[in-house]
């Protein structure tokens, strides 16, 4: 099979029948050379630096409000035609036989008139493994996205849509090979040899993997990520608690905190002074109306945020931490597996002890290539939440091929199965973020987040541009993901692309050329030069070929980075 050729040639490759070394490149490239890894360097000496973020001339803010109006504008005269002359397409919303309507008119119309339009660049149905490609299911949009039909055919396209970190989640490999032979041992659901009450021994084997993984004493592993934080504040945190929250965590931490009942503070993203004030105050202040010292506080951070693509300030937040005498939590649902010299997050990144993190959290969906999350804390901790935590009590275990695809991709980033290719994978992912980040940004791109995130968004502002570029890259077969309010600010629209080591740098380069010929049409190519500043007399706008020729080098160089 061919990878997509430097010329811009679109890769076509039928899904079926493929012989297995087709399949196996398929889903993961093989390394064309060894000049395009890089050994991630724990930041323990360097300090941790507020990054440059690059901002759009005035221009284009406004041009982005005045598109939002325009929308808004149509959708309500749209709405006031539609109710009035074809009352018989808008039921759901009008009141019907003495019933209250389905849906507000206020509340669903961001829904009904802005992202249905839209609808086409998300959910988009898939099939087969998402590694290095994906195959797109082809389907036919009728009425403005109102329903879909299906040809039957598929799309192979550039996967940088998935969080397939590391390319665990393949058809072929040592992977693979472990979860079919637990369905002979075990079965597809939750039995075989018992060592303890709910648990086979691969429970056991897991959490003990995960807990030595991240450096704690005891590990709890759960079905679903999501579920792991909606219910973990319930079991330790009480109404006499505070929270103190990072602004961009994760909304299954905000549900958690909700369903806990505690009290919650946030602080802008980032800010250690803004934290080490709020602190302050809420130590002085205490409890509401009774004015009692908090119970417990438990600042809340990420340690990689999905959206932005930046890490925790965690040296930072371990010294208030200590300072103020208060728990911290960290979620590691993105950083696990994917961050650090060895894989094993933001305490790896930065030489921080793990000891000095009371709870770790993170999720097996991604670096891993399974399912379900993890809570990792010292014994005492563990020995507690084993008996408060709802979601071991009340939800379904993992089952046993999850569970051997666990093990065995902890097995592999350790070295222990298939020496060397763990860390040839971390250090893949490594070289293809950063030299993904730097292209981007020579090219002329608006980008956020920190060098070695595999999540790198890219800014396309007004939302008219954010599904011609989806559109514009399905054409082109590459499959990206892009997001909007109010999953990001308002006039802050943008693709994220999901970095894998599964990627050679021939598909990067593939991309770029295709990210710039769109960037050219949608007049995305809006950076100062701050964030990413011309060396050598080169301007803040690189050609795409000085891109591809010079950038695998210079992006092993911290200089051409903010850390």
């Amino acid at each position: 099979m061919s990878t997509p050729a430097n010329d811009g040639r679109v890769p076509l490759i039928e899904p079926e029948d493929l012989p297995v070394e087709v399949k196996r490149e398929n889903e993961y490239g093989s390394l064309g050379s060894r000049d395009y890894l890089y050994q991630v360097k724990s930041l323990k000496d360097e300090p941790i630096q507020r990054p440059i973020i690059d901002t759009p001339p005035y221009y284009i803010s406004l041009i982005t409000y005045l598109n939002y109006l325009i929308l808004m504008i149509l959708g309500h005269v749209h709405d006031f035609l539609g109710m009035t002359f074809q009352k018989d397409r808008h039921l759901d919303v009008l009141e019907r036989d003495g019933f209250a309507p389905w849906y507000s008119k206020f509340e669903s119309f961001f829904a009904r008139r802005m992202k249905k339009r839209i609808d086409d660049c998300f959910s988009r149905p898939t099939a087969g493994v998402p590694g290095r490609f994906i195959h797109c299911i082809d389907r036919i949009s009728h009425n403005l996205n109102e329903y879909f039909t299906y040809p039957g055919s598929t799309s192979m396209c550039l996967n940088l849509s998935s969080y397939n970190y590391l390319g665990f989640a393949q058809s072929e490999g040592q992977c693979t090979d472990a979860a079919l032979a637990s369905v002979d041992n075990y079965g597809v659901q939750s039995g075989g040899p018992r060592t303890q009450i709910g648990s086979t021994d691969l429970h056991v084997e897991a959490e003990k993997l995960v807990a030595s993984f991240v450096g704690k004493d005891d590990a709890m592993i759960f079905s679903m990520g999501y579920g792991t934080n909606a219910n973990f504040f319930n079991a330790f945190l009480d109404s006499s608690c505070l929270v103190v929250s990072d602004e961009l965590n994760h909304t299954s931490i905000r549900t958690g905190v909700r369903l806990s009942g505690t009290a919650v503070r946030t602080f802008k993203h980032n800010d250690m002074a803004g934290l080490e004030k709020l602190l302050r105050e809420q130590i002085v202040l205490g409890q509401p109306k009774t004015r009692r010292p908090w119970k417990k506080i438990l600042i809340c951070v990420e340690g990689l945020y999905s959206m932005e693509g930046t890490v925790c300030n965690l040296p930072g937040i371990v010294a208030l931490k200590k300072k103020y005498k208060c728990y911290l939590f960290v979620d590691e649902a993105h950083s696990i597996g994917a961050v650090g010299p060895n894989g094993r997050g933001v305490c790896d990144l930065f030489g921080v002890d793990p000891a000095d993190v009371d709870i770790l959290m993170g999720t097996l969906t991604k670096s891993f290539g399974a399912a379900g999350g993890y809570i990792a804390a010292q014994q005492w901790i563990m020995d507690r939440l084993r008996l408060d935590l709802t979601t071991a009590n009340y939800s379904e275990s993992i089952a046993a091929p999850v569970l051997a695809q666990i093990i065995s991709s902890l097995k592999t980033i350790t070295g222990e199965l298939k020496p060397g290719e763990g860390k040839e994978r971390l250090q893949r992912i490594a070289f293809n973020s950063r030299y993904l980040r730097l292209g981007l940004q020579r090219l002329g791109f608006i980008v956020y987040g920190s060098p070695d995130s595999p999540v790198i968004p890219m800014l396309l502002y007004c939302p008219s541009k954010m599904p011609a570029f989806s559109r514009m890259m399905l054409q082109r077969k590459i499959a990206v993901v892009v997001v909007a309010y109010p999953a990001t600010p308002l006039i802050e629209s943008r693709v994220r692309f999901c970095v894998s080591a599964a990627l050679t740098k021939d598909d990067l380069d593939y991309l770029l050329r295709h990210v710039s010929e769109v960037g050219d049409k949608l007049y995305l190519k809006l950076s100062s030069g701050r964030a990413s500043p011309p060396e050598d007399g080169n301007p803040p706008r690189w050609d795409i070929e000085d891109v591809i020729a010079r950038t695998a080098e210079d992006c092993k160089d911290n200089k051409y980075f903010v850390i």
